[in-house]
């Protein structure tokens, strides 16, 4: 796997390994996840507690969600940075007012948090990608003063 070469790249596979990891973690350790989302882990479970299901489900598509970010680092998936933009804004709004609810503990904001600041580096990623792609274009393309060997890529997977 090549590194990242852009700064929105590397704001994607900061992400994508930790969503990995994070799976990974909840997959072994689930309760270890648990404690550190700031729920309560009881004793024992009763009858028609799925949180197991729940924990394993969440981890799962986290550790999928981890290697799909991944693979769009691996290709400058641009068009992918964008989407996620939009849709961590969205998981982060729908995580803070869950914890405004009171459905979700105080402690799960951090997770909101991550979303929404994640979502506002990959945003800043791109902008400042976009900005030194047309210092580039300016100076002719000959790699100017203050131009990055970031060049800009199709939207789409080659």
């Amino acid at each position: 796997m090549r590194l990242p070469r852009s700064v929105a790249g590397w704001t994607i596979a900061v992400f994508g390994v930790l969503a990995l990891l994070m799976g990974a973690v909840g997959l072994i350790w689930p309760e270890t996840l648990l404690g550190m989302l700031g729920f309560e882990i009881p004793q024992t479970r009763t009858a028609g507690d799925y949180t197991g299901v729940f924990v394993t489900a969440s981890s799962m598509a986290s550790f999928n969600m981890g290697v799909y970010y991944l693979l769009a680092t691996a290709t400058e998936w641009r068009a992918f940075y964008r989407f996620t933009v939009v849709f961590r804004l969205v998981t982060f709004t729908v995580f803070t007012l869950a914890v405004l609810a009171d459905v979700a503990p105080g402690a799960f904001f951090g997770v909101a948090a991550w979303e929404g600041v994640g979502a506002l580096a990959t945003a800043a990623g791109l902008w400042w990608d976009a900005r030194r792609a047309g210092e580039a274009a300016d100076a002719g393309g000959r790699g100017g003063a203050g131009t990055s060997n970031v060049e800009p890529s199709a939207d789409a997977v080659h």
